[in-house]
């Protein structure tokens, strides 16, 4: 599985931006699609969850400004973001999971900046 992500930027505090991550190659096995962000210096930490069924989850810090949603058809997933904040600041990560025996496999893109201005 292949993701690339697109649409970061440079925006004012209070500013929207939208995220998109479009999955090729073996598409089939994935089940959930997240993102995830990791700031200068810091973990990489999770932001939102769109599971193949069930209700979505997100960070305590995102909830309520940021929205995931899924294109199933395009193979293809979402981040809207309102509000942003400069600690929104990171560099976003999509992540696609695909079940093997036993577990789990992570997939990973290459990322894309958001940088939220003051």
């Amino acid at each position: 599985v292949q993701l690339v992500e697109s649409g970061g930027g440079l925006v004012q505090a209070g500013g929207s931006l939208r995220l998109s991550c479009a999955a090729s190659g073996d598409t089939v096995c994935i089940s959930a699609m997240a993102w995830y962000r990791q700031a200068p210096g810091k973990e990489r930490d999770f932001v939102a969850l769109a599971p193949s069924e069930g209700t979505k989850s997100y960070a305590l810090s995102v909830k309520g400004r940021f929205t995931i949603s899924r294109d199933n058809a395009k193979n293809t997933v979402y981040l809207q973001m309102n509000s942003l904040k400069p600690e929104d600041t990171a560099v976003y990560y999509c992540n696609a999971e695909c079940p093997i025996e036993g577990g789990w496999k992570d997939h990973w893109g290459q990322g894309t900046q958001v940088t939220v201005s003051s």
